[in-house]
C-alpha cells in the first residue's frame, strides 16, 4: 500500500498510474475524455503493487465548495476480481477521515459498480447520468 500526495510522486510512478488510467478508462472503455484534468496535483494518491507491478490506484481529494467533504476518483484496477479495489477503497475511506478530515466522502460511479461501493457503506443519492457516454450515479458516505 502506498499513499502519497501529488509532489511526493516519482515521475515513473506517474506515467504508471497515467497508463493505467488510458488503458481502463479511455482505451477499453472506449471514452475519450480528459483524464488530466488539474485534479491530481491537489489529490492523496493511493495504489497497490507487487514486484514493482502496479496492481490497483484512486485517488482522493477536498471537494473545494463543500466543507469537510472529500471524493473518490479514478478507482482503477489492472487485474479485477482479486480483492485490490476493495482494500484501496477501505484505506481511502480511513486517508479522507484521517488526513483530509472529511466527514462525508462522496463519487461517481459506473452504474455497474455500485454493489462495490455498496459493500463499503456507501449509498446512492441521485438518479443515474450519463457521464462521457457511460451511466454513473452519485454516492456517499458519512463518516
Amino acid at each position: 500500500m502506498h499513499i502519497c500526495r501529488f509532489e511526493e510522486l516519482t515521475v515513473s510512478k506517474l506515467y504508471e498510474i497515467l497508463k493505467l488510467r488510458n488503458e481502463v478508462f479511455v482505451v477499453e472503455q472506449n471514452c475519450v475524455y480528459n483524464d488530466i484534468d488539474g485534479i491530481d496535483p491537489k489529490a492523496i494518491h493511493l495504489w497497490l503493487e507487487e514486484d514493482r507491478n502496479l496492481l490497483s490506484y484512486l485517488r482522493v481529494f477536498p471537494v473545494t465548495d463543500q466543507e469537510k467533504t472529500a471524493q473518490i476518483g479514478r478507482v482503477v484496477s489492472a487485474s479485477r476480481g482479486k480483492g485490490y479495489g476493495r482494500i484501496l477503497l477501505h484505506e481511502a475511506v480511513k486517508t479522507a477521515e484521517e488526513i483530509l478530515h472529511a466527514e462525508r466522502l462522496v463519487l461517481e460511479a459506473q452504474t455497474y459498480a455500485v454493489g462495490f461501493y455498496e459493500k463499503e457503506g456507501f449509498a446512492v443519492c441521485s438518479h443515474e447520468f450519463l457521464e462521457d457516454g457511460i451511466p454513473h450515479v452519485k454516492m456517499e458516505l458519512h463518516l
